[in-house]
């Protein structure tokens, strides 16, 4: 069995997963929106945040009571994800642009674990 790291990220297929402080937060799950047009989010089933349109993205964790590294965490993860899939990219490009962001908000410590494991 996988021992997660003290803050990692879970990737894998239309989920992911957030390790802080050796706590495990999700699953997040994304999937298109109904018209096909956005992509919608869900923390464990509860919708959190819409993709809208190229220029509207919408995310609100606040009623979870999450710690703010979370929040922040995965407001990225979702934002990496969703112009990812907009854009054509693949998961490796997703994986990269993530870390550069995580990077640029001093979340690097997070890590990413293999896209294809489950926690």
């Amino acid at each position: 069995m996988h021992r997660p790291a003290a803050n990692e990220i879970i990737l894998n297929d239309d989920a992911f997963w957030i390790v802080f402080r050796n706590e495990l937060y999700g699953p997040f799950h994304y999937q298109w929106s109904g018209d096909l047009h956005g992509i919608e989010f869900t923390f464990k089933g509860e919708k959190f945040g819409e993709v809208c349109s190229d220029e509207e993205f919408f995310a609100d964790l606040k009623p979870f009571s999450l710690p703010i590294s979370v929040s922040r965490v995965a407001t990225l993860i979702a934002g990496t994800i969703a112009v990812g899939i907009r854009a054509g990219s693949s998961i490796d490009e997703r994986v990269s642009h993530l870390l550069e962001l995580l990077h640029d908000f001093q979340l690097d410590r997070f890590q990413i674990r293999d896209h294809g494991t489950k926690p």
